[in-house]
């Protein structure tokens, strides 16, 4: 637009955004099926393009704008995302909906957003949230004020139900429920990973039903074996790559008298070696540590009998072959043995893992301690959740029963 009058600029400004909005709200037409009553679009006025305080302006004839951002079939990984969504930097957490409808008898949740009735403010939020991969992408709906209301009615009662008192603790959660909630769990914070949210090419993905269930289950079994406190040992995995198989501290290296079997040699100097000490797997373990966690494996009376045998390790270690389930026992070992060292203290365990025995992170043992009480809180409340839904529907067959 270079070279044109400024009268002619405004003018070319002006349909652009009015040929936008137009398009705009053809794409989100088929959203209509939420809203109340029947509507001739070509009834309807197209969007306009107004000035306030100096601002231009392109408002919908429908009075409220939402977008559709997500959709799922099961209510905790729904519950997860919308409530990661609300404290997100730049999202206002009242204009995060939760709500459910039916679809062929079948529950799907749905995650939507309140915007501005404004195409030139809407669709820019939009397109940067899913820039930083918050949302995959979005569908527009138009409605009244009216559902707008209901939609928050919907999503207050969900925070409500997460919020409340429950009378189950998660170390008497039944093991089926408590499986597929931490399978959910694990997949969401994956999802969460800077990382996978860049959706570069070459970066990580975020587990899949299948691989986040069988971590579930490799965590849970684990811990248990170990006496581990399996909000903690949730804690240790998110923190560290939250549940990515990714090596990190790939320039880490420390200095040795001598080098070891299989050890990765740098440099030598005034008859010490330098060997690489990157980080492996899920739970970040150092090679140097594998070491020691693997001695600390052979020398233990325990029955490892009693562990699947996916996750009982070799007799040899080998660095390359190390997979994550195994390392996942490591894991577990490792931290028996830091609270064992420190008399159960767990923050100072759990800082050692990070820090090392001489000097615990704190800082790394509160962020442990905060994610694992958020999984804790979770966990409980989704199966008391179940547990409540399953008594309703018993109540409602035996009343049919009698009628």
């Amino acid at each position: 637009m270079k070279g044109l009058r400024p009268g002619m600029r405004i003018l070319r400004i002006l349909f652009w955004f009015a040929g936008v909005a137009t398009v705009v709200m053809l794409s989100g037409w088929g959203a209509f099926c939420l809203w109340p009553r029947r509507i001739d679009f070509m009834a309807q006025s197209l969007p306009s393009v107004r000035f306030e305080d100096s601002r231009m302006v392109v408002p919908f004839p429908t009075k409220v704008l939402l977008a559709e951002v997500e959709k799922f079939t099961q209510e905790l990984p729904a519950y997860l995302w919308f409530d990661y969504l609300r404290g997100r930097r730049g999202i206002d957490p009242a204009q995060v909906l939760l709500v459910v409808t039916e679809d062929a008898m079948t529950p799907v949740y749905r995650i939507e957003l309140a915007l501005p009735n404004d195409a030139i403010t809407a669709i820019p939020f939009l397109a940067e949230l899913k820039a930083k991969g918050l949302i995959e992408g979005f569908d527009l709906l138009f409605t009244v004020p009216a559902q707008l209301e209901y939609r928050r009615e919907q999503t207050e009662l969900f925070v409500a139900a997460y919020k409340r008192p429950v009378d189950r603790k998660l170390e008497t959660l039944p093991r089926k429920q408590l499986m597929s909630s931490t399978a959910h769990f694990l997949a969401f914070k994956s999802r969460t990973d800077p990382r996978v949210r860049r959706l570069e090419e070459a970066g990580p993905t975020r587990l899949n039903h299948e691989q986040a269930s069988e971590m579930a289950a490799d965590i849970i079994a684990v811990a248990d074996f170990y006496q581990l406190p399996l909000d903690t040992f949730l804690g240790i995995g998110a923190m560290e790559n939250n549940y990515l198989t990714i090596r990190g501290d790939l320039n880490h290296a420390i200095w040795k008298k001598r080098a070891a079997k299989d050890d990765i040699i740098l440099k030598r100097k005034h008859h010490k070696v330098l060997v690489s000490n990157y980080s492996i797997g899920v739970w970040q373990i150092t090679r140097e540590t594998l070491r020691y966690a693997h001695a600390l494996y052979l020398n233990d009376k325990r029955d490892y009998s009693r562990l699947p045998e996916r996750l009982r390790p070799p007799k040899a270690l080998e660095f390359d072959l190390t997979d994550a389930h195994v390392l996942t026992t490591y894991a577990g070992l490792l931290l028996r043995d830091l609270l064992d060292r420190f008399n159960g203290d767990i923050e100072k365990a759990v800082g050692a893992y990070n820090g090392g025995p001489r000097n615990p992170n704190a800082q790394y043992a509160a962020g442990v301690q905060m994610v694992g009480q958020y999984a804790r809180n979770i966990l409980e409340h989704v199966v008391a959740i179940g547990e409540e839904a399953a008594a309703d529907d018993f109540d409602r067959a035996l009343v049919r029963a009698t009628e």
